[in-house]
């Protein structure tokens, strides 16, 4: 668990310049300020790590948590679909982030291309001890004939594990329904993998060609091992050999990550197509599929190959990834995101980021643009959760959060921001608005499921988080959050009966 605790003694210098930070910083809006640039300064500016140690920019900040983006969603699913056969998710797999990201948030969506910030937060039973939530927004797509023409490879895990219900056909049937809903200017290509990997069709054109495609899909059977490293190589391969200029590249794996043939290392796999990567912008996005399912291969394949996963276990989720998020957030509006949040040293003492454990910035990267980030699509929420301890009998500014990213067509850097002050946080976590409740909810999920590896104050018996799921799925009548309310009730009977 990382811990981290805010000096309320030091130096008169560094005291004077935290304090006069703290100032300045106070007066900023609740859904921040734009700035553009990576040399503009203004008074609602989280402070960079050089200005936070006096200039000593390899120090680390024991005020400031830094990130990378994420919106995975993998481990919430894979884990809804665990205690829906029956069984309990290995906490290994277990990710708060992805469980908070996995729901509907009631953030402002910003005017334009970039972010809101918002922070808001409020008490928990453990004295002292409060949960704030940095939320992040972007504007949805507006139209999806609008954006830019796609280029699809999906690279499709074809090997003997593939050939359980609900996994290669689940895919079949989700990609049949795909290419008939994407557009005429879009285009896809299609690798397979098993002992080896295969072009089974070119970077091709829908328009004209969609009976093609569906002859390809059709043709897609499991034969045996699993050479995924092969499989992602020669896919970046076909991508680049397809690609098209002014539109969205991307790969797509769809696998049950358990490869067990040729290199099966990540970052191994990572190194070999890191040029391509770089050098296209060719993002990755990747699709879980399995009971079975090799977790850590594949998150860490998406979160360092510039993209995020998911996890389908049923023909409604594969629908709705293929047929909703897939089409509608193809495009990029934020490249290499990362966000930054400073606490006042003067009135909070100590302070943890929920999750996050792998997507982890250093500090003194936060502005530096080689240091990878985020990649955010139209319409996505990232949330970040803090368990937050705050100095008794202080009252004051309390953080503000900055958001960094890269145009993604211009490679131009814009920040945004957001702060609170102690007096904004609610009175319980109960009484907050029914999106913060839902965030907490979930997390206190994730904690239980991780055996309260997250440390989260203020947390309850599985019992009394069911019921409040129930309650919240009633008030905002939203089927993720009945979902929510249903896995919580089959993990407490799996612990009942163990």
């Amino acid at each position: 668990m990382d811990r981290h605790r805010t000096p309320r003694q030091t130096c008169g210098a560094l005291l004077a310049l935290t304090t006069a930070g703290a100032l300045l910083l106070t007066g900023c809006s609740a859904d921040g300020n734009h700035v553009n640039g990576p040399n503009h300064t203004t008074a609602t500016r989280a402070p960079a790590p050089s200005q936070a140690q006096g200039g000593e920019t390899d120090a680390p900040s024991d005020h400031l948590s830094t990130f990378a983006l994420d919106v995975d969603t993998a481990s919430y699913g894979y884990a809804r679909r665990t205690l829906a056969d029956g069984g309990r998710p290995d906490p290994s797999t277990i990710r708060p982030e992805e469980f908070v990201n996995s729901f509907r948030q009631d953030y402002r969506t910003p005017e334009h291309n970039g972010f809101t910030v918002t922070v808001d937060g409020a008490r928990t039973s453990e004295p002292n001890w409060s949960l704030v939530r940095v939320g992040l927004s972007t504007r949805p797509a507006d139209d999806t004939d609008a954006r830019p023409p796609a280029a699809l490879t999906f690279v499709i895990d074809v090997s003997g594990s593939m050939d359980q219900p609900g996994r290669l056909d689940l895919a079949k049937k989700s990609l049949d329904t795909m290419t008939d809903r994407l557009r005429d200017d879009d285009s896809v290509a299609l690798v397979t993998f098993s002992e080896h990997a295969e072009t089974v069709l070119p970077m091709t054109r829908l328009g004209g060609h969609r009976a093609e495609i569906h002859d390809a899909v059709d043709g897609l059977a499991a034969l045996s091992s699993t050479n995924l490293g092969e499989g992602v190589e020669t896919g970046y391969a076909t991508a680049v050999e397809g690609l098209r200029r002014n539109a969205t590249n991307r790969v797509v794996l769809i696998s049950d990550g358990l490869a067990n043939d040729g290199e099966t290392d990540p970052n191994a796999i990572l190194k070999r197509i890191d040029g391509d990567r770089r050098e296209y912008g060719i993002t990755l996005f990747g699709v879980g599929v399995g009971s079975d399912y090799g977790d850590a291969l594949m998150e860490r394949l998406a979160d360092k190959g510039d993209g995020h996963t998911v996890y389908i276990s049923d023909t409604a989720t594969a629908a709705d990834v293929f047929c909703r998020q897939l089409p509608q957030n193809i495009d990029l509006v934020a490249r290499d995101a990362k966000a930054q949040v400073a606490f006042d040293p003067h009135t909070v003492a100590e302070f943890r980021l929920i999750g996050y454990r792998d997507r982890k910035v250093a500090d003194k990267d936060f502005r530096n643009d080689q240091v990878d980030g985020g990649e955010i699509g139209p319409g996505h929420t990232v949330t970040a959760l803090y368990a937050v301890r705050t100095n008794p009998g202080t009252d004051g500014h309390l953080a503000t959060a900055t958001v960094r990213w890269l145009d993604p067509n211009t490679r131009s850097p814009h920040e945004n921001t957001g702060s609170m002050e102690t007096g904004a946080l609610h009175d319980s976590v109960w009484t907050a608005s029914p999106r913060f409740q839902v965030t907490a909810v979930a997390a206190y999920f994730a904690d239980a499921l991780a055996g309260g590896d997250y440390d989260m104050p203020g947390s309850q018996d599985l019992g009394k988080l069911q019921a409040r799921a129930a309650t919240l799925a009633r008030t905002t009548e939203d089927k993720d959050v009945s979902d929510l309310a249903t896995a919580i009730r089959e993990a407490d009977r799996s612990n009942s009966a163990s």
